[in-house]
């Protein structure tokens, strides 16, 4: 069962990557495609500077790669062979552990026989994993269901990933995004119930283990699940330039610009605060420039600068490039 639980955790691991590569590799397309379209960007989901629709979704593709990070180490965790530790001590058998360690294509050997036996981390690591990336999931879909509401009205949502109303002939619905909201629960239900199991157990096998796979198979399911419904989203996004730009135009978005440009002055930047505070108060705000001139003048590295967008997205598109190549080779082909 902890050989056959290894293999498992391994495939899966290297699937999850692959369902990961395909999300990012179209955010980073989208973002390429719109680097220089501007926004607002939020804070407390208030306007509050401007950026562009490739950086925002270009923010999105970088915590998936972490998880991408995620699901190898997880992958590492359980590319250990336990074969040969018996059901706790090993055995006086004179068993050939490296030989069939090479065979299985594992990378190392368990170095405790108990520790083996009862060591669950590895699917804890790729139960995490799984939970990390339904909530990144769920924080582009929550973006998602922001921007096609009727108040924003950024996006404009395809036939593909939107559903009519049964009562309301006007109805389009977010029904992709939300459902990967609520789906985030799951993985995280599935967290939870596995930590719960592996709470305060004795060394080194108890029979509470065997509830593990229902937890790890139903978490595993749900992200691949998720991570292609989520692909599919973010390929059907249409934007709404015109009302991206008219949102973009609200002149309070470039309230810190002028406060920059009193603090090159030389004047400290709690009176520059303060000064600019009040002109937005009492209207007399002055930016003698376009929201466009206050992106191109965002140019350093994790800028929203149309120039940088594009080349942090094509940089997305490598390490995709890269992760699919690693989850192509992985688990390894064994000789037949």
């Amino acid at each position: 069962m902890a050989l056959d639980l290894r293999l498992y955790c391994r495939v899966a691991a290297s699937a999850l990557v692959s369902a990961i590569t395909d999300v990012v590799e179209a955010l980073a397309s989208k973002a390429r495609g719109h680097a220089g379209w501007v926004m607002p960007g939020y804070t407390h989901l208030q306007r509050a500077q401007p950026v562009t629709v490739g950086h925002h979704l270009l923010a999105h593709a970088e915590p998936l790669l972490r998880d991408s990070e995620r699901f190898r180490h997880a992958y590492e965790a359980a590319d250990e062979m336990p074969l040969g530790s018996g059901a706790l001590a090993a055995t006086t058998l004179p068993l050939q552990r490296e030989r069939v360690r090479r065979e299985l294509g594992f990378g190392r050997l368990t170095a405790n026989s108990m520790d083996a036996v009862a060591d669950r981390d590895f699917a804890l690591d790729l139960v995490y994993a799984c939970a990390s990336t339904s909530i990144h999931l769920s924080r582009l879909a929550e973006d998602i269901v922001i921007w096609a509401s009727s108040e924003f009205g950024f996006v404009r949502l395809a036939d593909e990933v939107s559903t009519g109303s049964s009562l309301m002939p006007q109805k389009k619905n977010p029904d992709i995004a939300e459902l990967l909201r609520g789906r985030a629960g799951r993985s995280i239900g599935s967290l939870v119930t596995l930590a719960t199991v592996l709470k305060g157990l004795p060394l080194a096998y108890d029979r509470d283990l065997q509830e593990d796979k229902q937890a790890l198979f139903a978490a595993v399911d749900n992200a691949l699940d998720s991570l292609d419904a989520a692909a599919l989203l973010v390929k059907h996004l249409e934007f709404d330039r015109e009302r991206l730009a008219e949102a973009a135009g609200d002149p309070a978005l470039l309230a810190t610009d002028v406060a920059e440009e009193l603090v090159r002055s030389g004047m400290p930047f709690r009176k520059a605060h303060e000064t600019v505070g009040r002109q937005v108060r009492d209207g007399s705000l002055n930016a003698p420039w376009k929201v466009q001139v206050s992106i191109a003048r965002r140019d350093l590295p994790g800028a929203p600068h149309p120039r940088r967008v594009a080349a942090r997205a094509a940089a997305v598109r490598r390490e995709a490039t890269a992760l699919r190549r690693w989850a192509k080779g992985h688990p390894p082909r064994l000789p037949s």
